[in-house]
């Protein structure tokens, strides 16, 4: 079918306006959101025509950079403490924290068999190396203290804890064996509803205090339309499928 040149023409205005309103926006996101927050993006840049550029790390590290001006417009934390504390310090816009996820904490291990499904084998002396994220810089790290402290094992276990600067570092001490089990984030190890490979014991949210993972609007995105359409996007129907995909509660 040909166009004539009036149609031609509104096509043409069409795609002008859309590139004219497209924006972009940086993200900082926790390292356990990288799975979900790439999906997500993508579905995003599609729909929205904005692009988004994407960073991942340490939510603890990630409060230092932004109070020293690190150019992020909104940031995704894996606690809402931080988030609070931002909008607290004016260094982010009142009123536009929500919580987008609450996380899930598993004991893991690549070994099929490994670890059980009550989590007995933190009582065992049949490993040498336990993984879990810094707690000074990682919520899934003060997460996996307070299991700890309630099971009696601090002390025990001290001796033979590694921890990683945050939890996609974690993640990295387990699946490569240099650590035969860690505390991760379900997110980490599950795809389509199911653990991918390995053992694995889910840690009930009665052993610590719930990981809240909220999303803010820093300084830099006040007046960014992209940082606003990323944050609604968060909140609609596909965004939520995805992060319940990944084993987040919502």
């Amino acid at each position: 079918m040909k166009l004539n040149r009036r149609h031609t023409s509104l096509l043409a205005a069409f795609f002008i306006s859309h590139l004219a309103q497209a924006g972009e926006v940086s993200v900082a996101v926790a390292a356990n959101f990288t799975q979900p927050m790439q999906k997500i993006a993508a579905e995003f840049e599609r729909d929205s025509g904005h692009k988004i550029t994407l960073s991942f790390g340490g939510s603890g590290k990630f409060y230092a950079q932004i109070t020293h001006g690190a150019p992020f417009d909104v940031f995704l934390s894996a606690d809402n403490e931080i988030p609070e504390r931002l909008e607290a310090e004016g260094l982010a816009v009142a009123k536009s924290r929500f919580t987008y996820a609450i996380g899930k904490l598993v004991l893991w291990s690549v070994k099929p068999g490994f670890v059980d499904a009550q989590g007995e084998v933190l009582k065992k002396d049949n490993f040498k190396h336990l993984a879990h994220a810094n707690p000074k810089t990682a919520p899934y790290g003060v997460a996996a203290i307070e299991v700890l402290k309630q099971l009696g094992l601090v002390e025990k276990l001290s001796a033979k804890v590694v921890q990683g600067e945050n939890i996609g570092q974690t993640y990295q001490f387990v699946s490569s064996g240099n650590a035969e089990l860690g505390f991760v984030a379900l997110s980490q190890v599950l795809k389509d509803g199911k653990i991918t490979s390995g053992s694995a014991w889910m840690v009930p949210a009665t052993l610590h205090s719930p990981i809240r993972q909220d999303a803010v609007i820093l300084n830099q995105g006040r007046n960014n339309p992209a940082a606003a359409a990323l944050m609604d996007y968060l909140k609609n129907a596909k965004s939520r499928a995805i992060i319940s995909s990944f084993g987040y509660a919502l």
